[in-house]
């Protein structure tokens, strides 16, 4: 019988398993799964809508618990960090966290799904009390539990999608709410000129933003607790101080062992999950999830884009071929959406820095519409940005900002990324009309039309 160990026991780690188990039973595979926490198969992407209190409890996070796990077969050993990977022995060595007793495991098929990590500055103070990440189940709740009612100041650290979604948390929390970001805008997953979009109405939800910032340190009280956190320009009262710094791709033990990694630190694997190149150890080795980096289908290059709906589907992948049949991942087109109290933030496809880096010509078109016909009561205004490339008018990407469902319309500039549209392609898409939902002209259709006009000749 064969023995199958899985690192990680979340969206990746848990989806890899489950899906292997569906096709081998018992009796033909064991699986392992080693998890250094206390759970598993749990939406982190929650977290923040925990905090602010939208969603009742941890529980309501949980996907799939560990003893739902072992009610079909699976052997779920938590509280159990891997420490190390020798693939000429092919064994992994763990240790229990409580006990620190060690012991190693062999395996026929491995699967690294160790996710990333929160990227925490190096700045003095940040591991004073009242400096929370947000990266866990057990982050969310030491956050909730340091709330009191004399606490009424948060300062959160980065405008990325953490940074955005726990400003709006704090906020519905009560507190008054600063976000530090470094770069000239928030959410640098948009051009700036989207970016500012953002920033001006996060300033007109009461959320103060200060942009390049340069963080000197973060000072404490008497009794050590947060008092505030200090710029180059200006000090920032906070009883409560939030990261949103963006991650890493947890790759210690990959890179420990030799395994291949890319140009942005995630580990190389091929369509099925299988980690990279001709070195005979690395068969039956494969990895999924946050510590991989994938293939941009617009750019053609390697990026580390951790999101849940990527590790999901590569740990199915992973599963359906260590069961025994057939699937790949072929890559992403880079799609995300988000928000902050009623903004809605979605992007797809490259940025025009990203057009640059990768070589491309292109025309930028910006409008705005609404999401309804005008005249229909609710109508919003949404602002499309939209880039294609020139002469040939390929769409490269989009980036919405507004209400009245705007993020979600970012999904149909995905699927024509995917299918490799042109602008124009774009313009006769059959898209849903009726006046709650859409004008004639969908914001989609409106900034193909502008762009495609720009690439080809005379406005349409």
């Amino acid at each position: 019988m064969e023995r199958l160990v899985v690192i990680g026991g979340d969206a990746a780690g848990g989806a890899t398993a489950a899906q292997a188990r569906r096709r081998r039973g018992a009796d033909d595979l064991e699986i392992v799964v080693v998890e250094r926490g206390p759970y598993t198969s749990y939406s982190a992407c929650g977290v923040p809508y925990w905090v602010g209190g939208l969603v009742a409890g941890p529980d309501a996070l949980i996907a799939r618990s560990p003893e739902e796990h072992r009610r079909r077969g699976l052997d779920v050993r938590l509280d159990t960090e891997a420490e190390g990977i020798d693939l000429d022995k092919r064994e992994v060595e763990v240790r229990d966290t409580a006990t620190g007793a060690a012991h190693r495991i062999g395996f026929d098929h491995l699967v690294l799904a160790t996710g990333a990590t929160p990227v925490r500055p190096p700045i003095p103070g940040i591991d004073a009390p009242g400096v929370y990440g947000v990266q866990t189940l057990d982050d969310g709740r030491a956050l909730i539990d340091g709330f009191a009612p004399a606490r009424t100041r948060a300062v959160v650290i980065g405008g990325g999608y953490i940074g955005i979604e726990m400003a709006e948390a704090m906020k519905q929390r009560g507190l008054a709410v600063t976000v530090l970001d470094r770069g000239a805008q928030p959410m640098s997953t948009l051009d700036p000129d989207m970016g500012v979009l953002v920033h001006t109405q996060m300033e007109a939800l009461g959320i103060d933003v200060v942009t390049g910032a340069d963080i000197q340190g973060i000072e404490t009280a008497p009794d050590g607790r947060v008092r505030a956190v200090v710029t180059s320009d200006a000090e920032y009262p906070a009883d409560v101080v939030v990261l949103g710094t963006g991650v890493r791709p947890a790759t210690e033990l990959a890179r420990a062992a030799g395994l291949p990694l890319g140009d942005s630190g995630g580990i190389r694997t091929d369509l099925r999950m299988r980690v990279w190149g001709d070195d005979a150890r690395h068969a039956g080795v494969w990895a999924a999830g946050d510590c991989v980096e994938v293939l941009n289908l617009v750019s053609g290059r390697f990026q580390h884009i951790p999101l849940g709906t990527h590790a999901n589907k590569q740990g199915r992948v992973a599963g359906m071929n260590i069961g025994g049949d057939y699937a790949t991942f072929p890559g992403v087109v880079g799609t995300a959406v988000s928000k902050v109290c009623d903004l809605e933030i979605g992007r797809t496809g490259l940025r025009e820095k990203d057009a640059e880096a990768a070589g491309f010509a292109y025309e930028t078109a910006v409008i705005e519409s609404t999401g309804r016909a005008g005249y229909y009561p609710g109508a919003d205004t949404m602002t499309v940005k939209m880039i294609a490339e020139r002469v040939s008018g390929r769409l490269l990407g989009v980036q919405i900002v507004g209400r009245d469902g705007a993020a979600k319309r970012i999904d149909t500039a995905a699927v024509a990324l995917t299918a490799r549209m042109t602008a124009e392609d774009v313009t006769a898409l059959d898209l849903g009309y009726a006046p709650p939902f859409s004008p004639v002209w969908d914001p989609i259709l409106v900034a193909a039309r502008k762009v495609a006009g720009k690439v080809a000749g005379p406005a349409l």
